[in-house]
């Protein structure tokens, strides 16, 4: 816990904060409240956020997938019993026995999960660790025993906002590489795609006084780091927009640029 900062918000932490978690801090709070007043979509975004994560994990469970590695979701805490990722997992038909491993470099996230979830069942695992040093996690003892790598895996990569170009396409690509065939690899990518223009400046200030270092990516910069994959349809898109529960949206439903961010599922061949 000695790397704990509670002064500065961190994404995760805001994400549970919008979610209604516990599992933030008064920095990550005023964070929330501050996006709120810049444009009232923050709590709408991070409800966006979590179904898509939900959506996929589904998806890729009625696929015939049984074991989840998740990068840098934060583990909400405001996810009501049985709907974390892990239930979800495990409630697909034929599927009792899914396995998920979490990743997260955040201690206090870290900290509550392992202390609340890892206890209560051996079906989950969560792991210190970070997509910026992919090599190192996937050379993690639990990670390279927990998951049976030489069948399909769903991985989700949650956590690309702390790394450049670079290192993102190195963490597709290791993950690709390290999973076997008939595997699958979602990703979530913040944008300011949709923005209205007037709000920009204030966005953008708002985002380097919060979070700095966080990164922000337009639709062309996340698909090429997807480029040469297999994208399950509907492909790279608004995360409301993946796979959504109903086939046509009520007449009063949020515009799908309100969640922020965009999303898509790859296919391991």
């Amino acid at each position: 816990m000695a790397k704990l900062n509670t002064t500065q918000a961190r994404i995760t932490r805001m994400l549970d904060a919008a979610a209604g978690g516990k599992n933030n801090f008064v920095a990550d709070r005023e964070a929330v409240r501050r996006y709120d007043e810049a444009a009232p979509v923050t709590t709408a975004a991070a409800r966006a956020v979590l179904d898509f994560l939900a959506r996929v994990v589904r998806h890729l469970a009625a696929c015939g997938v049984d074991q989840f590695v998740v990068i840098g979701s934060g583990v909400p805490s405001g996810l009501p019993t049985g709907r974390q990722l892990h239930d979800l997992a495990r409630q697909a038909p034929g599927r009792p026995d899914a396995r998920v491993l979490y990743v997260e470099n955040d201690p206090m996230v870290l900290a509550n999960a392992q202390a609340t979830i890892e206890p209560v069942t051996d079906l989950v695992r969560v792991v210190d660790g970070d997509a910026a040093q992919i090599e190192d996690l996937l050379a993690d003892r639990v990670v390279r025993t927990f998951i049976d790598w030489d069948r399909p895996v769903g991985m989700l990569l949650v956590s690309t906002h702390g790394l450049d170009d670079e290192e993102a396409r190195h963490a597709v690509k290791c993950l690709a590489h390290a999973a076997a065939p008939g595997s699958y690899l979602a990703l979530l990518q913040t944008t300011f795609d949709g923005i209205p223009p007037e709000l920009l400046p204030a966005i953008e200030d708002l985002l380097a006084m919060t979070l700095p270092g966080h990164v922000i990516r337009g639709w062309d910069e996340v698909a090429a780091l997807l480029e040469g994959m297999e994208l399950v349809e509907p492909g790279l898109v608004w995360v409301s927009r993946w796979r959504p529960a109903g086939t046509t949206p009520p007449a009063d439903a949020t515009p799908p640029a309100v969640s922020g961010n965009y999303g898509a599922v790859a296919r391991i061949v």
